[in-house]
């Protein structure tokens, strides 16, 4: 399993109207951090040929973010099988070491020429261990 990360700092424009970060936003960082799992890894030719929708997403909240905090975002595959993989990720504040959020994600990958469903090849799958 290849664990990817990233550090973000929350800013004014991550903060709902209590001033903690919007579950919103959760969600998006949740999705950025695929993408750039998947751009990293991926070859042009990969990149060229198949995309990834997504099927299903969960996140369970235990903790809040604040303005300036400093956040550590870890994603991996947990699996592969078929036509689809789950991903999970993890939010920790960096200072504290509190774990702020975990998600898993169900995603389906695409053909772009049928725009249809289509097999994770092993090449694909290895991308990711």
């Amino acid at each position: 399993m290849q664990i990817f990360q990233k550090e973000i700092t929350v800013s004014k424009t991550d903060l709902d109207q209590l001033n903690h970060v919007n579950n919103v936003r959760y969600v998006q960082w949740v999705q950025d951090i695929a993408e750039a799992h998947w751009l990293k890894n991926a070859s042009k030719e990969i990149l060229d040929s198949y995309y990834w929708f997504l099927v299903k997403h969960t996140i369970d909240y235990k903790g809040q973010a604040f303005l300036g905090d400093h956040i550590l975002i870890k994603t991996f595959v947990d699996s592969s099988e078929g036509v689809t993989s789950i991903r999970k990720v993890e939010m920790h504040n960096q200072t504290s070491g509190k774990l702020i959020i975990t998600s898993e994600t169900k995603w389906c990958l695409l053909d772009k020429s049928t725009q249809g469903p289509t097999r994770i090849t092993p090449e694909i799958a290895n991308l990711f261990n």
